[in-house]
């Protein structure tokens, strides 16, 4: 698995070149340059966060639906969700919106079990405590195509707690 986050424990980079300064005697090998990392918690959860908000907000105001984080609440976005596809909405046209709704999800999984977000190569998913990954936003477009469920997503990752 990587990392994303990383805290910088070894010599410092040389700004504008992408490179490593050596001048310290602990950057030096016989194998050439190391650098160590201090693994911490990833910042992964900035971007889910945000476009979970940004869902939020959006059905607040466009929709007038209050969508206050809890498990009950993904009962409505499925429904929204399940609208979408009935209407024939083409996918390119609410892609962003099942992200927010997929990040909207994860959030409420991780107030309810303190799962984390881990990102790598652009995706992003939850890690539980238990250990598990969950992928919110693919279950979101998984259900905008009538084979997923955020409700169910959510029960599973939280053992219906």
């Amino acid at each position: 698995m990587t990392v994303v986050g990383r805290s910088w424990g070894g010599p410092a980079p040389v700004p504008g070149t992408g490179r490593i300064s050596c001048d310290t005697p602990h950057a030096r090998t016989a194998h050439g340059y190391v650098t160590t990392f201090q693994e911490t918690r990833p910042n992964a959860a900035a971007k889910p966060v945000r476009w979970a908000a940004d869902a939020v907000a959006t059905m607040r105001e466009g929709a007038r639906l209050r969508l206050d984080y809890s498990a009950q609440s993904l009962w409505r976005v499925d429904r929204l969700i399940d609208e979408m596809r009935r209407d024939g909405a083409p996918y390119a046209a609410v892609e962003r919106v099942l992200r927010g709704f997929g990040a909207y999800a994860g959030e409420v999984i991780v107030r309810q079990t303190g799962a984390e977000w881990w990102a790598t190569g652009g995706e992003h998913w939850l890690r539980t405590p238990d250990g598990l990954l969950w992928d919110p936003l693919d279950e979101a477009r998984r259900c905008f195509l009538g084979d997923g469920s955020l409700r169910l997503l959510c029960r599973e990752a939280t053992g219906a707690r």
